[in-house]
């Protein structure tokens, strides 16, 4: 059995002390980080060491963005897809041996306030990214047998059960209709599966970020962001998946809690 988990931390050195206390409750295997906000030279790499979360790949920004994979299993480091094609830190891939899987930890744009390329380029930013990522996975599905799993933040919310009120939403980023149409051409391009949804089936409540005005005021206006997929081959191996949900009530949290998907051997 292996245990892979995802959070966007939204500042790792900030939050390094739930990140720690997360470590020691739920002890997955491997720990994929989003939004980590530093460089990897600032990275607490003692820390996760300490944890006995010694393999580490990093693909650092400053202050912005980032992403990271720690593990207790050896893993070495794959790639690192530009697939905002301005050199942000969003994308690192790993290949973890013993457990027969490659990781793919990404932190898509969120893409602005405004649903509109034309007069919003982060959101057209944003629906490029999942483009290239889509060629990206059109080439996986001519691997079959290659056990991927991809999982992070997508900043996309992609079914009406996914998120508090789905009218109210339909020009929100996050929700429109054209960001939820793109996701899907990525999902269709190797039928990744959505391990959240195999487990917890919509119209479950699987939410996985809530803005911190709206938590704090006990409203349950979330939406479900983050993701983890996995080719066809592997989920098959996937026995359950859970949210952390309780980590948004610890001091100073990140608006995002942790997902974990157990895997059998």
């Amino acid at each position: 059995m292996i245990s892979i988990a995802t959070w966007n931390i939204n500042s790792v050195r900030l939050r390094i002390n739930q990140v720690e206390r997360f470590l020691a409750q739920e002890a997955p295997d491997v720990l994929c980080l989003q939004e980590i906000k530093c460089t990897a030279d600032l990275f607490p790499r003692e820390v996760f060491e300490r944890l006995g979360y010694g393999h580490i790949a990093v693909h650092g920004q400053k202050g912005y963005h980032g992403v990271a994979t720690v593990s207790r299993l050896p893993l070495s480091e794959t790639a690192r897809h530009d697939w905002q094609d301005n050199g942000d830190g969003r994308h690192i891939g790993v290949d973890i041996p013993s457990a027969g899987i490659f990781l793919e930890n990404v932190y898509i744009p969120a893409g602005g306030d405004i649903a509109d390329r034309t007069v919003n380029p982060k959101f057209g930013q944003k629906l490029d990214f999942l483009e290239r990522m889509t060629v990206w996975s059109k080439g996986l599905a001519r691997t079959p047998n290659r056990h991927t799993l991809l999982v992070g933040d997508f900043n996309v919310a992609p079914l009406e059960a996914d998120v508090y009120n789905h009218k109210a939403l339909l020009k929100v980023v996050s929700h429109t209709p054209i960001e939820v149409e793109t996701l899907a051409r990525l999902a269709a391009a190797h039928d990744w599966v959505d391990l959240g949804r195999k487990h917890i089936p919509a119209p479950g409540r699987n939410y996985s970020w809530w803005s911190y005005r709206s938590y704090w005021r006990d409203k349950d206006q979330g939406r479900r962001l983050d993701h983890m997929w996995a080719s066809p081959a592997l989920a098959a191996r996937s026995t359950d998946h859970k949210l952390v949900e309780e980590t948004r009530k610890w001091d100073q949290p990140s608006d995002h809690i942790p997902l974990i998907t157990r895997f059998d051997a």
